[in-house]
């Protein structure tokens, strides 16, 4: 990436990255059509899922992806947004921490090729800094080498996807029941409490 793209705005950045992300899924065709694939992981993840789970995974970030069955619902829903590079760093970036020491330098430079190096394939998305200073670690390649630069993806994935992913069809889908909003919660208690003033009168 040219330095005078740095100039520009966060957000055009991210849509170039975007359409470049676009593009590299569309060159790598999946062995099933995307719809079919989609409904082969849904059908596959369904079967583990229960409500009790997707009620946690709603109530929070951290639930979903403390649970193997909550991040392989959200990859699903990342790879219909073309932005499942983030999950697989945040993933690689986990199973690298328990690498054996003597393999941790080889490992960390194929992990930063492949999802932090400008240009690579799958590149994540992350501030010239974050970037920087990962590349730097990599000269001594320890158990938190990725680690600023995997919070920052953890975070880009909370704001960013998770928002999305709570008013999506698949977590509809999965979920039991509609949920209850506050608001409506707090209206429903307010009319019973007003019916029974109005019998006691």
């Amino acid at each position: 990436m040219c330095k005078g793209l740095t100039t520009l705005p966060a957000t055009c950045l991210k849509s170039a990255k975007d359409i470049k992300h676009k593009i590299g899924f569309l060159l790598h065709k999946p062995e099933f059509p995307p719809d079919q694939e989609h409904i082969k992981e849904k059908t596959n993840t369904t079967k583990r899922v229960s409500p009790a789970d997707v009620e946690k995974w709603k109530q929070s970030f951290n639930n979903l992806m403390n649970s193997e069955a909550g991040r392989t619902v959200f990859t699903t829903f990342l790879k219909a947004e073309f932005s499942q590079e983030n999950m697989e760093f945040w993933k690689a970036c986990e199973e690298y921490k328990t690498s054996a020491p003597k393999k941790m330098a080889a490992k960390a430079k194929q992990i930063y090729d492949q999802y932090i190096e400008a240009d690579s394939l799958n590149e994540v998305n992350l501030d010239s800094a974050t970037r920087e200073e990962t590349r730097q670690n990599l000269s001594n390649a320890g158990p938190f080498c990725f680690d600023e630069a995997q919070q920052k993806i953890f975070t880009l994935m909370e704001k960013d996807s998770y928002r999305r992913f709570l008013y999506s069809k698949l977590i509809q889908d999965l979920s039991p029941l509609p949920t209850t909003t506050p608001l409506s919660a707090m209206e429903k208690r307010g009319g019973k409490r007003g019916c029974s003033e109005n019998s006691g009168a």
